[in-house]
């Protein structure tokens, strides 16, 4: 018998102190699917009692271990297994996202009509870009080219077996670890899918430069732990990532500064020269995209200096793994409650 899209899929969303984002997620999904587990990391604005009263099966993590968004899925998935193991297929959300109706339909279509597809995902787009240019650049982010693609992002449809057979997340992975887990799926084989369609609605929710700041801070963090993981393997997965962030970001800034007074300054007006032609080139790569000249200008300015950021949080990474530091989650914004 086949069965229904909804009936097929089991939701795991994620979640800390999510407030109204959260509302609006179980809203999404908790009429259309067989099971929500909905997994709470350690909220104090009582989204763990809403989702119970959505009906859905609800994991509050333990406090005393590091929490992670990597942990939390692998305990979601843990504790589907435990009241529905025989799902096919598991739709992966974050607390902040809201799942488009049609996107099941799309997604496990895309599964059943290609059997080396492990996972699947769609367009994830925010829904209030205008809010903030942080927003809008977010939303540039998400822009990806259906087809076959590295990385899927923390949201994603994936056959139950892909997930069992991967072993799961790396909890202490605490970002990029959805690049981390697809490694892992392409080296068994399996294909990761863009699929043209809508998949989520994603608030970031950014006002301020500060929260910026942090979450390009988190992506060098990322690159640096990731590139520690898979940095040797054939692909060289996020190696060029790192050495961009030290190239820019510290090489070429030092040696300006050691060789200007024997340049008269002019080592330093080449160096904002060379930043100048690395936001030309992203810039025409946007417009290239078909973004409006003003986007592609904003998302490349704020390119070339989300490598300072990225930097610091490069050498977070290995300051803390030679102090032999937990990996602690790095959250860039404000809580609905206010933490």
């Amino acid at each position: 018998m086949t069965l229904e899209p909804g009936q097929s899929v089991a939701i795991v969303a994620i979640g800390r102190n999510e407030g109204a984002r959260l509302k609006s997620c179980l809203r999404s999904v908790c009429d259309g699917v067989r099971t929500v587990v909905y997994v709470d990391s350690g909220s104090d604005d009582g989204s763990a009692d809403y989702a119970r009263e959505m009906g859905c099966h609800v994991v509050e993590l333990d406090p005393h271990r590091p929490f992670s968004a990597a942990r939390a899925r692998n305990e979601g998935f843990a504790a589907l297994m435990r009241v529905d193991p025989d799902v096919p297929f598991i739709q992966f959300l974050d607390g902040d996202c809201d799942l488009v109706g049609t996107w099941l339909n799309e997604g496990v279509e895309a599964l059943n009509e290609r059997p080396e597809i492990g996972v699947a995902c769609g367009h994830v787009r925010e829904i209030y870009p205008d809010a903030s240019l942080y927003n809008k650049l977010c939303n540039m982010e998400w822009q990806k080219t259906p087809g076959i693609i590295r990385t899927s992002g923390g949201r994603f449809l994936i056959r139950r077996e892909v997930f069992s057979a991967v072993g799961g997340f790396r909890a202490d992975v605490i970002a990029a670890e959805d690049d981390e887990f697809c490694v892992r799926v392409r080296r068994l084989g399996w294909k990761i899918l863009q699929v043209d369609a809508e998949m989520a609605l994603h608030d970031a929710d950014l006002s301020h430069f500060t929260e910026w700041w942090r979450r390009a801070r988190r992506t060098g963090h990322a690159y640096a732990h990731v590139a520690s993981l898979h940095g040797k393997s054939e692909e060289q997965y996020f190696v060029r990532d790192c050495r961009r962030i030290l190239l820019w970001a510290l090489i070429l800034p030092i040696m300006a500064a050691i060789f200007a007074p024997f340049t008269y300054g002019w080592s330093l007006i080449f160096l904002l020269l060379s930043y100048a032609l690395e936001a030309i080139r992203i810039y025409h790569r946007g417009r290239m995209r078909g973004w409006p000249a003003i986007d592609s200008f904003q998302y490349a300015v704020f390119a070339v200096l989300a490598k300072f950021p990225a930097l610091e949080g490069f050498i977070a990474y290995h300051w803390r793994q030679y102090r032999g530091q937990a990996l602690t989650v790095m959250e860039y914004r404000r809580s609905s409650s206010g933490t």
